[in-house]
C-alpha cells in the first residue's frame, strides 16, 4: 500500500503526454481532445486530466493526467476503445512523447 500526501497515494501514476501540433492545426486538435477528454472521464481509475496550451510560439500542447493505479492507465491505454479515439490524432500533430511517473514529493505554496 502506498504513503499518502495531500489526498495523493503513492501508487497513483501521473501522466505527461506532449503533442506538437501542427501549424493551423489548433481547431481540429481541440476538437478531437474534446472527445478524448470525454471518453477518459468516464473510465475507471481517472482521476482528473488538464490540457495546457503553449504561451509561446512552440505549437507543444502539453496533456497531463492522473490515475488511481498504473494498471488503470495501461488498461485505459491498451483498450481498442483508445486506439480508435487517437488514431486521427495524427493528422493534427508531427510529434509526440509520453511520460509516467509516480509523484515522490510535492511541494505545495503556504497561504499567508
Amino acid at each position: 500500500m502506498g504513503t499518502e500526501q495531500k489526498g495523493r497515494s503513492a501508487e497513483n501514476l501521473s501522466v505527461v503526454f506532449t503533442v506538437r501540433v501542427i501549424e493551423g492545426g489548433e481547431q481540429g486538435f481541440l476538437k478531437l481532445y474534446d472527445q478524448i477528454r470525454k471518453s477518459v472521464a468516464r473510465t475507471p481509475g481517472h482521476i482528473v486530466e488538464r490540457l495546457g496550451e503553449p504561451v509561446d510560439d512552440s505549437r507543444q500542447w502539453v496533456i497531463t493526467s492522473e490515475w488511481e493505479t498504473p494498471e488503470h492507465f495501461f488498461a485505459w491505454q491498451q483498450s481498442e476503445e483508445h486506439r480508435a479515439l487517437v488514431a486521427p490524432l495524427r493528422q493534427w500533430v508531427d510529434s509526440t512523447q509520453s511520460l509516467r511517473f509516480r509523484v515522490v514529493k510535492e511541494t505545495v505554496g503556504v497561504s499567508s
